[in-house]
């Protein structure tokens, strides 16, 4: 006797249920019931087709019902909506074209998958607010794209679908603001990784705020504002709320089918629910994760077919079982990839998992072979056996590659001594010999056999420089691109020869720019007799954990007049300079070796693929006083067009400077002395000024939160921090406070007034664009963290100030 199974829902889980299931199944009834028009689409696809770069819209759907009819013999039915199930009397109500039918069943495999989330916000309703979802939505959003009047688009959510739109939206010649509530995006990466990709979406021409979320939409006739928690507003044709998914399983509230707390439908591992003949597949289910063993939600269409693949084996006999998710997965970001498999660092903490971390930064290939592109790679690892608990990986070429044999390895519990040995294809154009696999288990090795010790970037602010020696073992020209502060530099060339320099009653804190020579060097050092630790990838790592995402760049390409000489030859053909494959700062110095050479007025033009030289170029061009004529980028490579000035003379150095930048050092806390300085802030920012103010020391109490915030501290922190105030609204006057009293008269007469307090102020000089930095070495000294700091501060040491200050009208300093 054939079997009657019905199925809820298509896409992914369900038609690949169905399709095996009639492979396995030739007498069985199937019946699909699926809510929206169509029963099986590429919906990873569907923000690529809005880009025009997947330009034929039915190639996404990789069924129809009429071809499923003809193929598997499968009974389609769309538009029809499973409104309840009953497993008692094993039947499902179904709401099709206004008419409700209840329908009986054998089995049934729930596939209702998820929907986007969509909270009460005020204005939300707005049509010009959208989710992706759907064919239907996707044909919604490109018809408003395609109308060709959209510009200023804004995208809710930095995961992968609002990536993925931000980055299409561009393409299609859009303004895309991506607004992201956490400090990153692309969550299952953790921070550090996800820096690097802030970095790119920003070179692209995309604005980032992170750590925002949206309070509001309001309508101003044909834009919309998006109004930010942090009092940001933007404005908008186009909003594209992405921020996160929920599981559609509101019609089995009341079938007894057992729910999760966050309503995803548990199963075990043949995808059973809690009856035996009702299955269930794809983004609805919870799972189990394969590292930390934890019941999770994890939406992803690989697993989703593998699950639907288990259920048909199930039903007809088959011995067959899921083996858990380890939610590897990978999102293109412009030029760049993504790329995680297993436990990231928040999950590890997270569950109580102990692990070891580990960074290493190599290229996608033979670094003498042209094109070869920078790949940073991140391991997890257990510090008992070395088994591999995850891995990240970020770069342009060959990040699928790494990901899938990391992937591998943890799937069959590897270890970082197996990474080692395994032989990987080589060839100039696609790896190296050491493919960056291997580095990462040669690092790991080391680590845990003792070679050496690592310390991590994280770690910087914390350390007790009477006790320890930071040590940059690089050359002078790459300590003169950044370093971190306090650092002594000794190239690690000559440390044999120099190391009678170093205290020998001090840990030496090593670092180079990625971890390579600061091992050589550890070694060197720890076969002498020092206590030496070797920063783990090095000081771009550093520069992840401590960067700031950088103004977006936007190509400027050189017109033929701006490549002539400067007494009107002929445009010159500029000297060419392949820096391809070298990592930050090896492009920049390779530039200055050739502009060195140069004669005055010569054009240069260097390609690299380092992401950090998009944002170097300019900076060293302005500091150096040379011209940069034109920068461009393209799948993953940066090109500058330089001409070299004249050196900057004494005289022109003297020249007066009028500039509408004004710069700020708010030294004090004083109530009055803060009034002041937000005061001439405002003022000059409302007259068109561009201000920055730059707190340090007690002036950096205006800045913190008036409210204290829970954050683990030593107690010598903690004493600072309760014994200054907290936050403007807590200001003292330093004269004629009198115990609180004078302070509270002045407030009382500026109320009088109707003067703004002092909150007020600061408040209005964010609205009015003023720059807030906040010292990094002041946070250091008094232990003040970023969280307790308001929203909108910029950290920033005095290196960042003396730029600003350079380039202002006047400085003051209070």
């Amino acid at each position: 006797m054939s079997k009657k199974i019905i199925v809820v829902g298509g896409v992914a889980g369900g038609a690949s249920f169905a399709a095996r299931m009639r492979r396995l199944d030739e007498q069985a009834q199937i019946v699909i019931y699926e809510k929206g028009n169509y029963i099986s689409f590429a919906n990873c696809g569907m923000p690529y087709h809005i880009g025009q770069e997947i330009t034929e819209r039915d190639k996404l759907l990789i069924q129809t019902p009429e071809r499923f009819k003809a193929r598997f013999n499968v009974d389609v039915r769309v538009q029809s909506e499973v409104t309840a199930v009953d497993p008692a009397q094993k039947t499902v109500t179904v709401m099709s074209h206004g008419v409700a039918e209840t329908n009986q069943y054998d089995y049934l495999v729930l596939s209702p998958g998820s929907q986007p989330i969509r909270p009460p916000i005020p204005g939300i309703d707005d049509q010009r607010i959208c989710s992706l979802r759907t064919i239907d939505d996707m044909d919604r959003i490109k018809r408003m794209v395609d109308a060709g009047n959209l510009k200023k688009t804004v995208v809710i959510g930095g995961g992968f679908i609002g990536i993925e739109m931000a980055e299409n939206l561009r393409r299609r010649n859009c303004q895309v603001t991506v607004v992201e509530m956490a400090d990153q995006i692309f969550i299952p990466a953790d921070k550090e990784m996800a820096a690097l990709i802030h970095e790119h979406v920003a070179l692209n021409g995309v604005h980032v705020h992170l750590s925002d979320g949206v309070t509001a939409f309001e309508s101003k006739g044909n834009l919309l504002e998006v109004v930010l928690k942090s009092g940001t507003r933007i404005e908008a044709e186009l909003v594209i709320l992405s921020i996160g998914v929920k599981t559609d399983t509101a019609f089995l509230k009341n079938s007894g089918i057992a729910l999760s707390e966050r309503g995803a439908i548990q199963v075990n591992e043949k995808m059973q629910t809690n009856f035996e003949n009702v299955f269930a597949v794809g983004d609805a289910i919870e799972v189990v994760d394969f590292v930390t063993g934890r019941k999770v939600s994890i939406p992803l269409a690989g697993p989703a077919n593998r699950q639907g693949r288990i259920a048909a084996d199930v039903i007809a006999g088959l011995n067959s079982t899921y083996k858990n998710t380890q939610g590897t997965s990978i999102c293109r970001v412009f030029d760049l990839a993504i790329a995680v498999t297993g436990c990231n660092e928040k999950q590890a903490k997270a569950n109580g998992i102990p692990y070891i971390k580990s960074y290493t930064h190599g290229t996608s290939h033979a670094t003498y072979f042209p094109h070869a592109f920078p790949l940073s790679l991140k391991i997890l690892f257990s510090p008992d056996n070395g088994q591999l608990l995850g891995a990240q990986v970020v770069g342009r070429d060959g990040v699928d590659k790494r990901i899938d044999v990391l992937a591998t390895a943890i799937r069959h519990k590897l270890t970082v001594f197996d990474l080692t040995e395994l032989e990987l294809a080589y060839a100039p154009p696609y790896g190296s010999a050491k493919d960056p696999v291997n580095m990462a288990g040669f690092v790991a090795e080391n680590i845990l056999n003792k070679q050496v010790d690592v310390w991590y970037a994280e770690e910087t602010p914390h350390l007790d420089l009477s006790r320890v020696v930071l040590l940059d073992v690089r050359t002078k020209a790459e300590v003169e691109q950044g370093t971190i502060p306090d650092a002594i530099n000794i190239p690690v060339d000559d440390l044999r020869t120099r190391s009678a320099e170093l205290p020998r009653d001090k840990t030496l804190y090593v670092f180079c720019q990625v971890g390579l020579r600061g091992y050589v060097a550890s070694r060197i050092l720890m076969q002498q007799g020092f206590t030496v630790k070797n920063l783990s990838g090095g000081y771009k790592t550093y520069q992840s954990f401590f960067g700031q995402i950088p103004a977006v760049v936007f190509d400027t390409q050189a017109d033929e007049s701006s490549c002539s000489a400067p007494s009107g030859e002929p445009a010159q053909k500029p000297i060419k300079i392949d820096a391809c494959g070298l990592q930050c700062p090896g492009p920049i110095m390779k530039l200055k070796t050739a502009i060195d050479a140069a004669q005055d007025g010569q054009l240069l033009e260097i390609t690299a693929t380092e992401p950090g030289f998009a944002a170097d170029i300019p900076a060293w061009c302005h500091r150096t006083g040379h011209d940069l004529v034109s920068f461009s980028h393209e799948k993953g490579m940066f090109t500058a067009v330089i001409r070299k000035m004249t050196p900057v003379t004494e005289d022109s150095m003297l020249a007066p400077v009028s500039s509408n930048k004004k710069t700020m050092v708010v030294f004090s806390g004083d109530f009055g002395r803060a009034m002041a300085s937000f005061i001439i802030a405002n003022g000059a920012a409302t007259m068109g000024n561009e201000v920055t103010m730059f707190f340090t020391f007690w002036g950096l109490n205006l800045l913190r939160k008036n409210q204290p915030v829970a954050v683990e501290k030593p107690f010598i922190e903690k004493l600072f921090g309760w014994m200054m105030p907290s936050g403007a609204a807590n200001a003292k006057l330093c004269k004629m406070n009198f115990l609180g009293l004078g302070t509270f008269m002045m407030k009382h007469i500026m109320k009088q007034k109707n003067v703004y307090p002092l909150e007020k102020l600061l408040e209005e000089a964010q609205k009015n664009g003023v720059k807030l930095i906040a010292c990094t070495m002041t946070m250091d000294m008094l232990g003040i963290t970023k969280e307790e700091l308001i929203d909108g501060v910029e950290l920033g040491g005095v290196a960042t100030y003396l730029e600003r200050a350079d380039n202002a009208g006047y400085n003051l300093f209070i």
